[in-house]
């Protein structure tokens, strides 16, 4: 006997939906929901920042998508305010709420508006990494794998129900840039199956088991600060999880130096003191951490562009035997 779909699925119908998110993460997820079958009846961002060195108003990138596509915009200060919370209600029904790296919490009052709840999309397989910076702390935890996660938001920081999951491989020399890039996509694919499934209904919500949680709070800028006398494996880690931001650092002959690629040179062999170069060439600065060895391959000194360690070197004539400071702090 064949199975024949039935036409709510063969046709879902389309879901008003209210899109709150602010960072680029949040970009790929936007524009696949605005391709979908679902209607975008408004954008939330955040309100236009200072930016940059100049310090010049700047857009967030989700307020670019929405302009281009000529879909209202709400830019409140606190999503919670009562002007901002009866703005949202004056939309009128809507089928979910969706939010994607927003930077506020979501209000009770809110969770409760749309019919199927506010589905949220995070960078990691929860319960593993709850809070603001999952892919960062993945990468800096050494882990080979995670993902994303499509949740049903509830009162706490991303403790809701879930709705689906997919796991990635996280690349061995990969940075929390180039993976929050990934995911971001495979984000958004996963959320227009999540629409999908809860408009139809069949998703069934999964209960997060507490007792498997860790958290992942916001990097702070010392975060990155080298200590040269961790292992190898550990500060390479650091190194990719740092990088864009907050950025890894370390200092030598009294300059601060940004590190934006390494790799473990030796997992084990012990060169010399923790921080001591002992080989610089071509491909890079070979320095001796508390175990094993980190060749560190492209650097930005302070006010300075971006190069490679090599040509760094060779300005500033590092030698074999020169020290990077054993643990550099920001200043304050």
């Amino acid at each position: 006997m064949t199975h024949h779909p039935s036409p709510k699925t063969l046709n879902p119908k389309p879901m008003r939906l209210l899109f709150i998110g602010t960072s680029p993460f949040a970009v790929p997820s936007l524009e696949a929901l605005i391709a979908s079958h679902h209607d975008v009846v408004a954008v939330v961002t955040q309100p236009d920042r200072p930016r940059g060195r100049g310090k010049q108003m700047r857009a967030s990138l989700v307020k670019d998508v929405a302009l281009a596509h000529s879909i209202p915009l709400l830019q409140p200060e606190r999503i919670g305010s009562a002007d901002s919370a009866q703005r949202i209600r004056g939309l009128g029904a809507m089928g979910a709420m969706i939010v994607v790296a927003y930077g506020q919490k979501i209000t009770p009052e809110l969770l409760e508006l749309p019919q199927h709840g506010v589905i949220n999309v995070h960078g990691s397989i929860l319960p593993k990494y709850r809070g603001a910076a999952p892919i960062q702390h993945a990468i800096i935890a050494g882990e080979t794998h995670t993902g994303v996660t499509t949740m049903l938001m509830d009162e706490g920081w991303d403790t809701g129900d879930i709705l689906l999951q997919e796991s990635v491989e996280i690349h061995p020399n990969e940075t929390a840039g180039g993976l929050e890039e990934r995911l971001a996509l495979l984000g958004a694919r996963l959320l227009v199956r999540t629409c999908e499934g809860v408009e139809d209904g069949t998703i069934a919500p999964i209960p997060q088991d507490d007792e498997l949680a860790t958290l992942a709070p916001s990097l702070k800028p010392d975060a990155g600060a080298i200590d040269w006398s961790r292992t190898a494996s550990d500060l390479v880690n650091l190194i990719r999880g740092c990088t864009p931001r907050p950025g890894a650092f370390t200092r030598l002959h009294g300059v601060q130096l940004k590190i934006w690629g390494a790799a473990v040179q030796d997992w084990t062999q012990n060169l010399g003191k923790p921080g001591q170069i002992v080989a610089a060439a071509d491909d890079g600065l070979v320095v001796a951490a508390g175990g094993g060895s980190v060749r560190i391959t492209e650097v930005q000194p302070e006010s300075r562009k971006r190069m490679s360690a090599a040509d760094y070197a060779r300005g500033v004539k590092i030698a074999p035997g020169d020290l990077f400071d054993a643990r550099f702090e920001m200043p304050h």
